[in-house]
């Protein structure tokens, strides 16, 4: 952990594709920490440059085409957009693991998912019993008959279990920070809540930070500390998942609070955001929300507010931020 109390600290990040002349900016400008132990949330509907940053932050955006424009991913007080490939192969799995959304396609379908368990616990932990080490870790993420499941092909268990088993093999090696990105789209709502309880469970018994990625707003209130609302590749609100939640600042994340289905709602409630993610070659000028922004003003299209705190642990990318008082 570096000296400022951060295990991971992004600053300035920006990732393009294309061409430096005349770029595809799909995550610029991106700044947010991580403290040791932690869960922090990135939320931010489909487009918006989320899962781009959780890649980045190993660099397994591959260059070209991807382009590292600019900023710093600090892990541990090292730049992670300096490290050489052998650093890089340390790091990956060992301090940082990722569990991916949709685990039928993430798991390969022609290996045991025992073998696919024990390969990063033969890279990274050369001193450990591979096939001991993978039962411990299927007990650990509560599958039933761990020994007979490490001899199952991925298309003979059920998506709970497929992301049971990606989570196990993220933790194969004991890393400080899992990268979760959006693990349970592809789950019913009962088994989404499992997933989420045993990621918040295996954090607090490893003392491991989480990097939570997702675009419901309703996931991460039981789960993140610290949430950082994401949009069209830059962070537009951050702040106590509390405060966030209870009293948005930015209009994005008020529209995404107000499309979450609640139980004591009337039929016809659940509001939508009118329009979609500009694609990042198309940007508009100015506030990058501001054709779907609902207090846009003419100052909005002109230029680009800066992100600024608002002196409650929180920062907005607002020039019409509401009050954020509750109620």
């Amino acid at each position: 952990m570096n000296g400022n109390g951060q295990l991971l600290h992004v600053r300035d990040l920006k990732v393009w594709f294309g061409s430096r002349k005349n770029p595809i900016r799909a995550v610029d400008g991106v700044s947010f920490s991580i403290p040791s132990a932690s869960t922090v949330a990135l939320v931010g509907e489909s487009g918006c440059g989320k899962s781009v940053t959780a890649l980045s932050l190993t660099r397994l955006v591959p260059a070209p085409p991807g382009i590292y424009a600019g900023g710093q991913v600090m892990f541990e007080g090292q730049d992670v957009l300096r490290m050489n490939e052998r650093q890089l192969s340390d790091l990956r799995g060992r301090e940082i693991s990722y569990v991916f959304q949709e685990p039928g396609s993430a798991l390969n379908p022609v290996f045991r998912v025992g073998y696919q368990i024990m390969e990063a616990i033969r890279l990274h932990r050369r001193d450990a019993n591979p096939r001991e080490e993978a039962v411990k870790l299927l007990a650990l993420v509560g599958l039933p008959d761990p020994e007979r499941r490490l001899d199952a092909y991925p298309h003979e268990l059920s998506g709970g279990m497929q992301q049971r088993i990606m989570i196990a093999m993220a933790l194969a090696c004991q890393p400080k920070l899992l990268v979760a990105d959006e693990p349970t789209t592809a789950l019913d709502v009962t088994i989404q809540a499992q997933i989420l309880e045993l990621i918040g469970a295996l954090q607090r018994q490893l003392h491991m930070a989480v990097l939570l990625i997702t675009h419901n707003l309703g996931l991460v209130a039981d789960v993140a500390h610290v949430v950082n609302v994401m949009y069209a590749g830059r962070i537009v609100e951050s702040g106590r998942t509390e405060d966030v939640l209870t009293k948005p600042a930015h209009p994005y994340t008020r529209g995404l609070l107000d499309a979450v289905p609640r139980l004591n709602g009337k039929r016809g409630e659940v509001k939508s955001i009118e329009g979609s993610v500009p694609h990042p070659a198309r940007l508009p000028p100015g506030c990058k929300f501001s054709p779907r922004c609902p207090r846009v003003q003419d100052r909005c299209r002109g230029v680009e507010p800066e992100i600024t705190p608002t002196g409650d642990e929180r920062s907005v990318r607002c020039y019409f931020p509401y009050r954020t008082e509750a109620g």
